[in-house]
């Protein structure tokens, strides 16, 4: 009986050449999102991991500075991801001494959240590295410009 042999698959092919800017795709503007957002938490990580945090950590800590009292359910649809997921990095927050969990007044399960004192100096020292880039990159612009970059961001939420 003669022995059958499979037939390879084809290689893919390789391409050379780079991809260019097609219809709505503006490959310049991704790639410098890419890389102010590399470079615009860079600073804020090096800092958590001191602490053995991560960029979820700094999320929590921001925001619940910036809205002290916040609820649980609050901060889940703002940062848009499960309670499973704001679960094992609120405790840590928590266990550390950076942010306090509160009974609700009227309602006790419901849970609020307040920045400790040591929560509050960690999310400014978060947040001034990224504040001095922030100005570095405006360079001395108008304040038109600076509300077209706020609308552009805007624009790019969901």
């Amino acid at each position: 009986m003669p022995r059958q042999t499979s037939q390879k698959a084809a290689k893919p092919e390789l391409l050379a050449t780079p991809m260019e800017n097609a219809g709505i795709i503006d490959f310049e503007i991704i790639e410098l999102l890419f890389f102010a957002y590399r470079d615009f938490v860079s600073d804020p990580d090096q800092i958590l991991v001191k602490s053995g945090f991560g960029r979820a950590h700094h999320r929590v800590v921001h925001f619940v500075n910036r809205e002290p009292g916040m609820t649980v359910a609050d901060l889940l649809e703002t940062l848009k991801i499960t309670k499973q997921s704001l679960a094992r990095v609120l405790k840590q927050l928590i266990d550390s001494g950076y942010i306090r969990q509160v009974a609700g007044p009227e309602d006790r399960r419901q849970r609020k959240l307040y920045p400790t004192q040591a929560g509050r100096d960690l999310a400014l020292a978060l947040a001034e590295p990224q504040s001095r880039r922030i100005e570095r990159a405006f360079g001395g612009a108008s304040d038109a410009t600076r509300e077209s970059v706020k609308r552009f961001l805007r624009g790019m939420q969901d």
